[in-house]
């Protein structure tokens, strides 16, 4: 298991940025971040959670869904244990509590975002988009 912590929410005006960060700790023995995917998922008021992007392991490929692709970016930096998410042009439909969580694998070139793959979860972070 590895500890999940997001940072970096809070309130921003329509058409503002934010960079999320979740930094992992606590790696089992033998194990280390660039062993791990990392995804993003947001649970928006009275909706299911959902994932939007995720990053390979080592040679950060990356994976985005829908309209949040190319105002969102992820990215990585493997020696500070931290993947980032940059948002631009935010929008109130994107007032969300956003989690990061990861999975092992093998496969580097590539990552899902299959939620049921993702094993550490991090606690969240408010994403509120309001004037």
């Amino acid at each position: 298991q590895v500890q999940l912590v997001e940072s970096g929410g809070g309130l921003v005006q329509p058409g503002g940025s934010l960079r999320l960060s979740c930094a992992a700790s606590g790696f089992s023995s033998g194990l280390r971040m660039d062993y791990y995917a990392i995804g993003w998922f947001r649970q928006a008021p009275g909706k299911e959670r959902d994932g939007f992007s995720c990053i390979s392991t080592n040679d950060g490929r990356t994976s985005y869904v829908d309209s949040r692709k190319g105002r969102f970016t992820i990215s990585r930096d493997n020696a500070e244990n931290t993947v980032y998410l940059q948002m631009n042009m935010l929008q109130p439909e994107d007032t969300a509590v956003y989690y990061c969580a990861s999975y092992i694998t093998t496969v580097h070139n590539t990552c899902v975002m299959n939620e049921n793959w993702y094993a550490d979860w991090g606690q969240g972070t408010q994403v509120t988009v309001s004037l």
